[in-house]
């Protein structure tokens, strides 16, 4: 794994952490995060961050660590920068409550050597 990846892995986690810590420390579920745009528009640039990380990955890195849907989490973050208005709130709160936990314990193996 070159350098590189691991610096942009340790980004995404830090992101990962930062959606994480957000929804904690506010206590969210859907409905708060539904009615706070505050809360919207900070897991949205957390997510938008780590779509822009995800796109700097290598080639040979994607292929290699391959149980994660890099194209898709880089989809997302095109979406949120090209259609902001546009973007469904509930896929976006499964993403935070669901998709990023895994893309956070995923990152966590890579970065301890421990994928399978």
């Amino acid at each position: 794994m070159k350098y590189r990846d691991i610096v942009i892995i340790k980004k995404i986690l830090q992101y990962s952490n930062e959606i994480n810590g957000t929804i904690n420390r506010f206590e969210l579920d859907f409905d708060k995060f539904n009615r706070d745009y505050v809360m919207k528009n900070a897991i949205s640039m957390c997510v938008l961050q780590i779509g822009e990380f995800a796109g700097k990955l290598t080639g040979e890195f994607k292929i290699t660590y391959d149980k994660m849907p890099w194209r898709d989490i880089i989809s997302m973050r095109n979406r949120t920068v090209h259609a902001y208005e546009n973007i469904d709130i509930e896929i976006l709160w499964k993403i935070a409550t669901g998709n990023i936990p895994e893309l956070k314990e995923y990152c966590e193996c890579i970065l301890n050597d421990q994928v399978v």
